[in-house]
């Protein structure tokens, strides 16, 4: 039988070429001649000639919408969706043999493009708390998924490096529907008047249509200032949470960090003690680097806390309140504890206090910073400060005195957790605790943290390489795209192997990232800026010692690739279509 099978999936350029390999496979054991037309983002599409057309006696269409579907018109047809045919290819095929109908001209005209049907005009944007990857990666997924489903969409994406493929004014004043797909708070009030619907970059990224459907069906307006008055725009209880909040401190505060830190490192260059000279060049990098930006650290998470609590009116009294903790030594977690105060503060002097019409105007410049710095800074001297500081100092105390047997256990725990969830919360949470020790000068943590996060990305790099026979074509591609990418410390490489093997890449990525972080912590490596993987070692001092530290990459990625390569399950259909 000539059969023609089609795939494609909007959110991810590995399943596409994966489901076509296995259903490949699966109807060339049932002696079907086969062609395939695989849509996805690695390889320009080559459409079915007429003359395959013709022949064929099957259409199987594994994706959402079936591309181009007038040319199939009088044609036996099967659609299911692609998860549905990458587990079982075989039943799959079963399936669309048995329930396949012809497509007639009135089904064409149904797969008629939204657009051309009344499809909407969509708006969105895109930020997760470190902006590299997640970012990206949602924006693309989204706007796949709405070309695909016809309807007219714009993506901003707000990374760390500002925003990109910004929205006009007349984008979003042409409009139908926001989508703001953040794990941080993005200012809202160009979306005043406009139908929004909020969700996570994790739900837009694996879940790019049902997060289109929901927007359309569910998106409600949000007046200006919304955020700040406690306006009733629905929200996930994680963006109500407190783990929005704090990623959103930590966002902000992150280039602070990453300047401060290789600002100091350069000063190092001339001499670890050169900076002690007054007028000199090593003097004035410690005084922007160590002076002034790490003294922006604390104040700029706090503030920004605040701001994701209490918009606009909560950014004073937290960095006020960020200020204090660093001045009475509470230091990152004193910040954390002041930012949620002042924002928590402002957000409930902004909604219960009721003014006179003419005053109102007055509260978010006089009456919400004066009571929320007040508070906030009352609370901070005479309740929580001083706990605060002990326990801070007792905890750097501890990670400087600590033995090699503690480092060791301390860098295993945060190595694996940084292997856990390639970017998720668990990562996060190791991740902010390594950013906020440097504030107090605790470098050790935040090597352990960085090396242990490579891991994961180059392994599968390494793994694909080795054990090339196992994987697709289009996966040993996305191998080295990993690759390049765990040298950069984006540790999201990996998320498409994961995805699709998660029992066997995730304890791999674990066991090798916590042995970085062992080796790291017990060869006492020490890091200033937390980011910037392989390539921070361009700049002198910025991390040492440097050759253990590079060791203890190297071997963590090599367990996990190599143990990873050892455990894969290899389809040998799959590996034949791919070499063949």
């Amino acid at each position: 039988m000539n059969v023609i099978l089609i795939t494609a999936c909007p959110s991810g350029m590995a399943t596409t070429y994966l489901a076509a390999r296995r259903l490949q496979s699966a109807a060339e054991r049932l002696g079907w001649k086969v062609t395939v037309e695989a849509h996805g983002e690695a390889r320009a599409v080559t459409p079915v000639d007429e003359a395959t057309l013709e022949a064929a006696e099957l259409v199987v269409v594994a994706a959402d919408r079936i591309p181009d579907a007038a040319r199939f018109a009088g044609k036996r047809v099967f659609q299911g969706s692609i998860d549905l045919a990458l587990p079982d290819p075989e039943t799959f095929l079963a399936r669309a043999e048995r329930d396949a109908d012809v497509f007639t001209p009135e089904e064409v005209a149904d797969e008629t493009p939204a657009s051309e049907a009344g499809g909407q005009r969509i708006v969105a944007v895109t930020a997760c708390p470190t902006g590299v990857a997640h970012t990206f990666m949602a924006a693309e997924a989204l706007a796949e998924a709405g070309r695909s489903m016809g309807h007219e969409i714009r993506v901003e994406t707000q990374g760390s490096v500002g925003a990109q493929d910004a929205l006009t004014a007349d984008e979003i004043a042409a409009a139908e529907v926001v989508i703001l797909a953040c794990d941080i708070e993005v200012d809202p009030t160009r979306f005043a008047g406009k139908r929004t619907y909020r969700t996570s970059t994790g739900n837009a990224l694996k879940k790019p249509r049902p997060t289109i459907e929901a927007a359309l069906a569910d998106a409600e307006v949000e007046r200006e200032g919304a955020a700040s008055s406690g306006g009733d725009a629905k929200k996930s209880i994680k963006e109500k949470g407190v783990y929005k909040h704090l990623l959103t401190g930590v966002s902000f505060m992150l280039p602070m960090v990453v300047a401060g830190g290789l600002l100091i490192a350069l000063s190092f260059v001339f001499g670890i003690e050169a900076f002690k000279e007054e007028g000199t060049l090593p003097a004035a990098l410690m005084q922007i680097g160590g002076e002034t930006a790490f003294a922006l650290m604390i104040p700029v998470l706090a503030g920004y806390i605040a701001y994701s609590i209490a918009d606009r009116p909560g950014i004073a009294p937290g960095m006020i309140g960020g200020m204090l903790a660093s001045s009475i030594g509470a230091g990152f977690i004193g910040g954390i504890l002041a930012g949620f105060l002042a924002g928590y503060t402002a957000w409930a002097v902004t909604r219960y206090i009721k003014l006179p019409a003419s005053v109102e105007s007055l509260k978010p410049i006089l009456i919400i910073p004066l009571l929320a710095s007040l508070v906030t800074g009352l609370v901070m001297i005479y309740v929580v400060g001083e706990p605060v500081a002990a326990i801070l100092a007792a905890l750097t105390a501890f990670l400087e005195d600590m033995g090699s047997a503690n480092a060791v256990l301390l860098g295993a725990l945060l190595g694996a957790m940084m292997c856990f969830d390639l970017g998720g919360p668990v990562n996060k949470a190791s991740y902010t605790f390594g950013v906020g020790l440097l504030a107090s000068e605790s470098y050790a943590p935040m090597a352990a943290i960085m090396a242990a996060g490579m891991v994961p990305a180059i392994g599968m790099g390494i793994a694909s390489f080795v054990a090339g026979g196992k994987f697709s074509e289009p996966e040993r591609e996305a191998g080295k795209a990993s690759f390049v990418l765990g040298l950069c410390f984006i540790t999201e490489g990996a998320i498409p192997f994961a995805a699709k093997d998660p029992l066997r890449v995730i304890p791999a990525s674990m066991v090798g990232g916590a042995l970085t972080g062992a080796l790291a912590m017990l060869f006492g490596a020490k890091l200033m800026a937390p980011h910037g993987g392989i390539f921070v070692l361009m700049i002198p001092n910025a991390i040492t010692p440097v050759l253990p530290y590079l060791l203890a990459i190297v071997a963590g990625s090599l367990v996990t690739g190599l143990g990873y390569a050892l455990i894969k399950r290899g389809d040998k259909a799959m590996s034949v279509a791919a070499e063949g």
